[in-house]
């Protein structure tokens, strides 16, 4: 007899298994496992006796042109990606990652709380009026702001150029990002304008592992996505010039002309730093 219950007690916990593995869906035909485990590759050792010629610059990458868009969306975070601003707040928020403020530039000098970096990124929080059904009265109720990835079009780099003579090559290092926020402010009227912001900056160095370790969306083949440090660090991304290291506190482009002339002196730069490269060889 209790050889019976025993055979039976085993067969009912077999079938509660075999019910249970029916019931998980998989998504994929084979589990991800390569990019979230993926670490960025170190950078190679430099010497500053190698370093012949540098340049500091900015760019700004805008993630509405079609070779940025996979940086731009998703609109909202799916099962196996998110966009890059929905990744930065992540990381923020969950990873430990460091906000720093935009008051002293790019210098990476002064530290966010999540609060400062919520707040930069138009998560204000608002006052609501309710009528309490138990007393009748009108009650005030403050609700919580939230981050919307969409209002940022815009990502600032900050990046040096260097010709090293150990491998007689022209190379760069991205230092920090900044994301730019577009938006109109709240309780404008119709013909309000819209306004322009730099929320925080993230220093590139410390946040390789978590770009390392998300995938962005290739076109081409699901099978073979990139991740976000390899959009970077490999330059799969569209841009332009929009200031250099410069005499004048480093101004802008945009403070001493305008329109086409702009455009003209941004590309002016990079041919000069394209020209650089070429008259470091002797042929």
């Amino acid at each position: 007899m209790k050889r019976i219950i025993l055979i039976l007690v085993v067969l009912v916990g077999m079938g509660s298994m075999n019910f249970a593995g029916a019931q998980q869906v998989s998504k994929e035909v084979y589990a991800k496992d390569h990019v979230p485990n993926r670490k960025p590759i170190p950078y190679a050792h430099i010497r500053e006796a190698d370093v012949l010629w540098a340049k500091k610059v900015w760019r700004v990458i805008d993630l509405r042109e079609k070779i940025n868009l996979p940086m731009f969306y998703p609109t909202r975070p799916m099962d196996d990606r998110m966009s890059l601003i929905d990744l930065l707040y992540y990381g923020i928020t969950y990873e430990g990652l460091t906000a720093y403020s935009t008051i002293t530039e790019d210098e990476f000098e002064m530290p966010l709380t999540q609060e400062q970096v919520a707040r930069q990124m138009g998560a204000i929080a608002d006052t609501s009026y309710i009528t309490n059904p138990e007393t009748g009265q009108v009650e005030e109720k403050i609700l919580g702001g939230s981050v919307n990835s969409t209002e940022f079009k815009q990502v600032m780099l900050k990046e040096i150029w260097f010709f090293d003579r150990n491998y007689s090559r022209m190379d760069v290092r991205i230092v920090g990002l900044c994301p730019i926020r577009e938006f109109v402010p709240q309780g404008a009227g119709e013909e309000a304008q819209v306004r322009r912001s730099q929320a925080f900056w993230i220093y590139f160095p410390e946040a390789r592992p978590l770009l390392a370790s998300h995938e962005v969306f290739n076109p081409r083949n699901d099978a073979q996505r990139r991740s976000f440090d390899d959009v970077f660090i490999k330059r799969y991304f569209g841009s332009y010039i929009y200031r250099e290291a410069n005499v004048y506190n480093n101004r802008t482009i945009e403070e001493y002309t305008a329109g086409m002339e702009a455009m003209m002196e941004s590309e002016r730069i990079k041919e000069e730093m394209f020209n650089m490269e070429h008259d470091m060889w002797e042929f």
